[in-house]
């Protein structure tokens, strides 16, 4: 354990936020996520789920400036959207440039996008819908 790190962090995903550059993405997967199909480097978060490892990670993981999106969902079929997708929204607009929209991709185009980015957070959320991916920015002035 380290002082001021969540114990939520386990040391791989430590290592995966730690190895990421600017405009890596990170995919956290709900629990119906096919993340080993889908995975370049697969992260157990087994337990947790999406919003507590956001609250986790986010004091330590700058979000991207360079883009116009704060993260990537999932579309649903659904009238009603995810409550989940308003928690993310509440947390993420606590840091630098968390506050812009979100990129709303089809079910096809979103497994896509997860295939490519740089690791799959596999977690035990709960909800439907729930995937959410974010691109990690540059640090500037620690």
């Amino acid at each position: 354990m380290l002082k001021g790190i969540s114990p939520l962090i386990s040391p791989d995903l430590m290592k995966i936020l730690m190895e990421m550059g600017h405009g890596d993405e990170i995919v956290f997967g709900d629990s119906n996520f096919p993340a080993a199909s889908h995975a370049r480097r697969l992260v157990y978060a087994s337990g947790h789920s999406i919003t507590s490892l956001l609250e986790a990670i986010l004091p330590l993981f700058p979000l991207d400036y360079a883009v116009d999106f704060t993260g990537i969902l999932m579309e649903n079929n659904s009238e009603q959207q995810p409550a989940s997708w308003n928690r993310y929204r509440e947390i993420l607009t606590l840091y630098p440039f968390g506050d812009k929209e979100f990129l709303l991709l089809s079910k096809p185009a979103f497994y896509e996008r997860a295939s490519n980015a740089y690791c799959v957070v596999a977690t035990s959320e709960m909800e439907g819908f729930a995937n959410l991916i974010i691109r990690k920015g540059v640090l500037r002035n620690c």
